[in-house]
């Protein structure tokens, strides 16, 4: 897979480009050895939360104080992780918006996001239990299925080693992933 931040770019919207979503995550990338990595967060298991114990792109819903979905994703990324999206990164635009199948009245807009520089990562315990630096081209080499017992079925999934990555995160690494590899509008075409 090639990786061209100027193609990148003119694939994506433009970042004010909010499409009535009502929350937003950040697809955080950084370059090691001119390969991107993306940043995937692990929920800790909560009865309340529907995404609970699953991996995550960090990011939330909007507050009624956020000015727009920029600033839902770099407040919910610096509660989420300490990570300030404003020092040292470059939002590279926004993909479409995805609806979430658990809970259908919540539309997330994905930004992608560039780290400049490696982020010191410190996590909220209440939210998340881990994080993970994962190369895309190991995503690529992953896809899968997993079965889950609660679904009654497959899903289609990245398996990197013991960490599974499905559903909504599934989906938005997956059309970011297509992107690159056609160099088409990411998105929500399915």
């Amino acid at each position: 897979m090639t990786f061209s931040i100027e193609k990148l770019c003119d694939t994506l919207r433009t970042v004010s480009d909010e499409q009535d979503a009502n929350a937003s995550v950040a697809l955080l990338l950084k370059l090691e050895r001119g390969r991107p990595h993306v940043l995937l967060v692990k929920r800790v298991k909560d009865s309340r939360d529907p995404w609970s114990g699953q991996m995550a792109l960090p990011g939330g819903k909007r507050e009624a104080n956020d000015r727009d979905l920029k600033e839902t994703v770099v407040r919910e990324t610096l509660e989420e992780t300490n990570i300030n999206l404003l020092e040292n990164c470059r939002f590279l635009g926004v993909m479409s918006a995805f609806q979430s199948k658990p809970k259908p009245e919540i539309k997330v807009l994905p930004f992608v996001i560039l780290v400049e520089n490696e982020p010191s990562v410190r996590l909220d315990e209440e939210e998340l239990e881990e994080y993970f630096w994962i190369p895309l081209e190991d995503l690529v080499r992953n896809r899968a299925t997993a079965n889950f017992s609660f679904l009654r079925r497959e899903a289609p999934a990245f398996v990197v080693g013991s960490t599974i990555i499905w559903g909504l995160t599934y989906r938005i690494v997956e059309s970011f992933i297509h992107c690159l590899e056609t160099e088409t509008q990411p998105g929500n075409n399915t």
